[in-house]
């Protein structure tokens, strides 16, 4: 009798598996068709992505050491920088954008460099480094043409403590002040930072010249 109900049981678990695997059959194929069409998409992106990223990369040093022969096309290289741009992934795309801005303030063209650096610190993608570089770079570049609140807006985030561009920005802040008449301001900033032993020794020495040529208060 033990033997008819073991047999039983077998026989009842391999019905079970069976109409399980008639009813669920369907189903699990398809979630592990899925897994694999996921497993294999994800590889297939990655791909692409290295693919996108060396091309890229290697359309960008063509082009940045065209910039550096003599007597180079800086207008066509930015040109060239704004087209990787539109197709590069966001690491590239990034710094294509910065040297453009770059080489369109070298040429003249300032409304095209505000635009780049502009589009630069705007982009959630991009990393904030850069972001603030470009911020930090278009207040640079726009401070005889913009707003000063404006510009004192935009700088203040950067002077903050902990960040990486904090001894320029608290430069440009100095700058902002004098701009806006404020020069017992500008004082106090280019004094500390004269004296900061954390900011670079030129950045320094810039701002205890700066601070000599101010009138006396």
């Amino acid at each position: 009798m033990p033997d008819i109900f073991d047999e039983l049981q077998e026989d009842l678990r391999a019905e079970r598996a069976r109409q399980l695997g008639m009813r669920y059959g369907g189903i699990l194929a398809a979630v592990a068709l899925v897994a694999l069409i996921a497993i294999g998409g994800w590889q297939g992106w990655r791909w692409y992505q290295t693919r996108e990223s060396e091309a890229a990369a290697n359309a960008f040093l063509v082009v940045h050491r065209e910039t550096e022969q003599q007597g180079a096309d800086l207008k066509a290289a930015a040109e060239k920088f704004d087209s990787i741009a539109a197709q590069a992934p966001v690491g590239y795309r990034t710094l294509a954008r910065l040297r453009a801005a770059a080489l369109k303030s070298e040429t003249g063209d300032l409304p095209g460099a505000l635009a780049e650096w502009d589009a630069v610190a705007n982009d959630s993608a991009a990393d904030p480094l850069y972001r603030d570089l470009a911020s930090l770079n278009w207040v640079l570049h726009a401070l005889d043409t913009q707003d000063p609140a404006m510009l004192a807006a935009r700088i203040t985030p950067l002077a903050a403590e902990g960040n990486p561009w904090r001894a320029s920005a608290r430069e440009l802040q100095a700058l902002v002040a004098i701009r806006q008449g404020q020069m017992a301001e500008a004082r106090r900033i280019l004094e500390a930072l004269s004296t900061d032993t954390t900011a670079p020794q030129a950045l320094r020495d810039r701002a205890g010249r700066t601070l000599a040529q101010l009138p006396n208060a």
